[in-house]
């Protein structure tokens, strides 16, 4: 719960906004900033008052339905910030929405944060909420805030209710990977298919399964940056108002206390969303964004910390994809806070972390105990012993991640079980450059795919597609999936969907695009993937890979479609590789910039 709200700060001490508002060295800038802010029905009283004024970083929107509902929340927040002795002033994020935006949702994270770095920084703000709930609003807030270094807390958005569909549960996103299983097996037709892509996405809210979404929120908790319990809540239930209620007022506190992004996001934060990740069974995308969250505030964190601390972390969470349950279970279950609860009695996270509410992590979860052992597992009766991600290499890349908590018996048995050569298999690659050439051939007899067929993509990272995109969880042919092979191994320098189910092996840095080993791959080669040693390597010898690396640059280097927009451009020519967060490599030098790069110049 939210503490008794402060008095506002004394007049001894400026608050930021008062540069805008309240600035006796310049009365004619005062007076310039006042005029247009008074238009509206604000008071030049309570502009000059000496109350915190917060923003409300609205991402929600027509165009980004999973958090359309934050236009709502926000008079809550509103009337949190009024109570707590603050003035709110809300604008709008630049949108983005997952299944919305075309080529890939990713392309605009670090557009929308560059957006919000400049209104953090440039406009009378002293602290700010931040509303997340779509994959990458909940990276972009916090990259954004980590950079300016305003005091900020996150407010997410929730779950969908839980999806239902002739009686089973029906979870956004793993529904439709299921359902394509099923239309390419020619047991449901496309009007079916429809139907139960919508019925796993009932009402209000982001993804109700374990899908990048549900993470980055869940990590947001763990990381410390909003409110115990506020990631699980379901949007449309009473308690998502109440807690939006709760952050306004908090949002005014943590400005008197001074409490800032970089003091909650230290590396023992960071190591404690690392371990959460696994106990929840959480999204291949959360390195990328947790990484690159790391970066802007300028704490140390490579891709193999992900396996150090992460990989034997047990799965606790028994939630899509990796389980049964979905969102509205796991809300009743506890969240994130029981989650930790185990975590913090194994002594697997920091417990002296602090967090937004003033209090450690350990404090804030000492008694917040599973209501469910079957949703939220005890830590000594895990879904699985070891369940965080494995970080490979070889002479395809430098590192790529494989998540092992959605490896299935099937997957297992086929591929990971030789009694000869456990845990490691070959196969004959088959090579797609890019999703478009994946679907026009996936079902040509000529490419000879079957069981032992590894898939291969690329052409798809963060500069090839451009932005990076969420399709290297191949299905195989319809001829194999009606003889129940469901999946093949697929591996890729793009990235998946949080929701998929597939144990793909991805992310892979450096790109084709950037140079990387994939870039020399042929359908027909010797692939090997040994994961006791961490590796994959096509089978060919060095003095073969150089001769087809000079080959191809030779003709130029891995061709991709050119640039569409200006900011495909401007990205393409400046961003960084998955391991290290795929962020925009000129911005990570501008940290704590509201302390370190003094206050903006006057406009007039």
């Amino acid at each position: 719960m939210a503490k008794t709200p402060k008095t506002p700060v004394p007049r001894g001490k400026t608050l930021r906004s008062q540069l805008w508002f309240d600035n006796p060295e310049n009365p004619g800038m005062t007076a310039l900033y006042l005029e247009r802010y008074l238009n509206f029905g604000l008071t030049s009283k309570e502009l000059r008052s000496g109350k915190p004024i917060i923003g409300i970083a609205q991402t929600g929107s027509d165009l980004s339905p999973c958090n359309r509902h934050h236009l709502e929340l926000a008079h809550r927040v509103r009337e949190g910030i009024r109570t707590a002795g603050g003035i709110a002033v809300e604008f709008p994020c630049h949108p983005i929405q997952e299944t919305g935006k075309r080529p890939t949702a990713a392309l605009d994270r670090n557009l929308a944060y560059l957006g919000l770095v400049e209104v953090l920084y440039g406009y009378p703000l002293d602290g700010v909420v931040l509303t997340t709930g779509c994959d990458k609003t909940t990276p972009a807030c916090l990259m954004a805030a980590a950079t300016v270094n305003l005091p900020a807390i996150v407010l997410s958005g929730g779950p969908m209710l839980n999806g239902w569909w002739k009686g089973e549960r029906c979870g956004s996103g793993m529904a439709v990977w299921k359902a394509r299983e099923e239309l390419a097996a020619g047991r449901i037709d496309d009007q079916e298919f429809l139907e139960i892509a919508s019925a796993s996405a009932p009402s209000a809210g982001h993804c109700n399964t374990m899908g990048t979404a549900s993470t980055m929120n869940a990590l947001a908790e763990a990381l410390g940056m909003s409110l115990p319990g506020c990631a699980a809540i379901p949007a449309p239930y009473r308690e998502r108002g109440q807690i939006a209620y709760e952050t306004g007022v908090r949002a005014v506190e943590i400005v008197h206390e001074d409490l800032k992004p970089s003091d909650i996001l230290t590396r023992k934060a960071f190591e404690n969303a690392i371990v959460a990740n696994s106990a929840i069974g959480g999204s291949t995308n959360a390195p990328i964004h947790i990484n690159a969250i790391a970066r802007h505030v300028g704490v140390k964190l490579d891709i193999e910390d992900w396996e150090k601390f992460g990989y034997d972390v047990p799965l606790l969470v028994n939630m899509q994809p990796a389980g049964k349950y979905l969102g509205e279970e796991y809300f009743r279950a506890g969240g994130l806070p029981a989650v930790m609860h185990e975590l913090l009695k194994a002594k697997r996270i920091h417990g002296d972390a602090l967090t937004i509410n003033g209090k450690t992590m350990g404090e804030n979860v000492k008694r917040t105990k599973s209501q469910d052992a079957d949703v939220i597992k005890p830590y000594d009766k895990p879904m699985k012993k070891q369940a965080g991600f494995l970080v490979l290499k070889g002479n395809l890349f430098d590192s790529a991640i494989m998540k092992t908590s959605v490896i299935s018996e099937d997957f297992r048995k086929r591929y990971l079980s030789n009694a000869k050569d456990k845990n490691a298999f070959e196969g004959r690659a088959v090579v797609f450059d890019g999703p478009e050439d994946y679907h026009h051939r996936i079902d040509d007899p000529s490419l000879k795919i079957d069981e032992n067929t590894m898939l291969f993509v690329r052409g798809v990272g963060a500069i090839g597609y451009p932005g990076s995109a969420e399709v290297v969880n191949m299905q195989p042919p319809a001829a194999l999936i009606k003889k129940g092979i469901t999946s093949l191994p697929c591996i890729g320098d793009g990235r998946q969907s949080g929701t998929s189910g597939s144990p793909s092996i991805l992310n892979a840095s450096p790109e084709a695009a950037a140079g990387g080993g994939l870039a020399l791959l042929k359908t027909g080669d010797r692939v090997r993937i040994d994961l006791n040693k961490g590796t994959v390597d096509i089978l060919i010898s060095k003095a073969e890979l150089d001769r087809r690396g000079a080959a191809l640059q030779k003709h130029g280097g891995y061709h991709y479609p050119a640039s569409q927009t200006p900011w495909q451009e401007i990205q393409r020519g400046m961003v960084d590789q998955f391991a290290d967060g795929m962020v925009l490599k000129p911005a990570v030098k501008y940290q704590r910039v509201a302390q370190t790069r003094g206050v903006p110049r006057d406009n007039h």
